[in-house]
């Protein structure tokens, strides 16, 4: 007899993806992983390989579409690129086939727009970067809700940039409870000390 597989976490990327907001929850998950029995973590992008990222940083994916093993988790990260990404039909029958067989799904900021483009968002609330609140709002069958995060099911969506390790936190207590989030914050030494700066 032999063990079930591990549980993995899939984290995409696309060309120009906002830095943080992929490497912010990339961090949560990598230390849920590392400190409370997470799930294994992994990158994928369309081709594999190098990808630029908004400012410039280099990563690079794991695997390609066709070589990605079978996910439990899967966030999409936003960024000015997303509006193209949303029209790429290779990237959206992926992320639409793999969502099928996910347990959750997650985006941060305008990732919510290729949930949308890849029919996961049909009568569901979400949100992304508050830039992009009103446009959200006009996709057909999306009630666009101003929160930090939010979960709707099993499709998860959060605010802009640094919203996803907000996100990534309560996801994770969500699978594994509070304990496991607790860990992960510690460990981040994640404790926003609520400061605003300026006027507004």
């Amino acid at each position: 007899m032999t063990d079930a597989r591990p549980r993995r976490f899939g984290f995409l990327m696309f060309p120009a993806f906002e830095e943080l907001d992929l490497v912010g929850p990339w961090e949560m998950a990598t230390m849920w992983r590392d400190y409370a029995g997470g799930p294994e973590c992994l990158t994928v992008s369309q081709q594999g390989g190098p990808v630029r990222c908004a400012k410039g940083l280099r990563c690079a994916a794991d695997h390609d579409f066709t070589g990605c093993p079978e996910l439990d988790y899967l966030l999409v990260p936003g960024g000015l690129s997303a509006f193209e990404e949303m029209n790429n039909p290779g990237l959206v029958d992926w992320l639409h086939q793999r969502a099928a067989t996910c347990q959750h799904v997650l985006s941060v900021c305008t990732g919510a727009f290729i949930l949308h483009a890849a029919g996961l968002l049909r009568d569901r609330r979400a949100t992304t970067h508050w830039l992009a609140m009103e446009r959200l709002s006009t996709l057909p069958g999306v009630e666009a809700v101003d929160q930090r995060w939010l979960r709707d099911g099993n499709v998860w969506t959060s605010a802009g940039v640094s919203a996803g390790i907000d996100l990534l936190l309560a996801f994770i207590e969500s699978i594994d409870g509070a304990g496991a989030a607790h860990s992960v914050q510690k460990n981040a030494e994640y404790y926003p000390d609520g400061r605003i700066y300026g006027d507004g």
